[in-house]
């Protein structure tokens, strides 16, 4: 069970490639693999708790107050997120700026909440909840890290608005600085729909390209021996 929730989460039900969920932070965010991937862990983190303490009340939540109950959850433990990001990352937390409290309106941590959490175990809605962030971690991480190298030639710009100003020194260079590259069309939104497009693209064609070898595969096993 555990193996088909984290298989599901990550690539068969990818919120980003496959539901098509949260789009606005993924479109907005992904300007760079530092602002993408602190987003999704934070995402993680809401959907992991949220997933858990919904699943452990559920049995007590009449239907008709089942929405508003579930939003004050998450709302309660986004608060809890955005002041942590306020203490300890403030560059980032001013950075990600609206992004953060938006979680709480976040489609894919309500749709999960209400789609997964409200009928099975907490255990298996944690670990749901948790591994679908970290499917939309990975999304954006790759987005970002395609939009930053192709807009301006860096990785991990902005590493040290998490872990202090010693932590400039790990940015990568792939363009020299000093030759200020810049392409707005990376950077800009256009550039996240045009990534987003691509990574779709090639998640649908692996997902055909396997389930062709498949097929194949069991072609032998249906022609009768004579």
């Amino acid at each position: 069970m555990s193996k088909e929730i984290i298989s599901n989460s990550i690539w068969k039900q990818n919120a980003g490639l496959v539901q098509v969920l949260g789009m606005c932070p993924v479109l907005v965010v992904s300007s760079n693999i530092v602002n993408g991937v602190s987003l999704g862990l934070a995402t993680s983190l809401v959907m992991l708790l949220s997933g858990a303490a919904i699943a452990a009340i559920r049995q007590f939540v009449p239907n008709e107050l089942r929405s508003p109950i579930f939003i004050l959850i998450i709302a309660a433990l986004v608060t809890v997120v955005d002041l942590l990001f306020n203490a300890y990352a403030h560059g980032l937390y001013v950075v990600l700026g609206i992004f953060i409290p938006l979680i709480t309106t976040n489609c894919i941590v309500l749709a999960r909440a209400e789609a997964f959490a409200s009928r099975n175990s907490v255990w298996d809605s944690a670990l749901d909840g948790f591994f679908m962030g970290i499917g939309l971690t990975m999304v954006l991480a790759v987005l970002g890290g395609m939009r930053e190298l192709v807009g301006k030639g860096t990785l991990l710009s902005g590493i040290d608005l998490v872990f202090g100003p010693a932590a400039k020194a790990w940015t990568i260079y792939i363009i020299p600085a000093d030759m200020h590259y810049q392409f707005l069309l990376a950077i800009l939104p256009p550039g996240a729909f045009i990534g987003l497009g691509l990574l779709i693209a090639g998640k649908t064609a692996m997902d055909k390209r396997a389930a062709a070898k498949a097929q194949l595969e069991r072609l032998p096993n249906a022609v009768p021996n004579h």
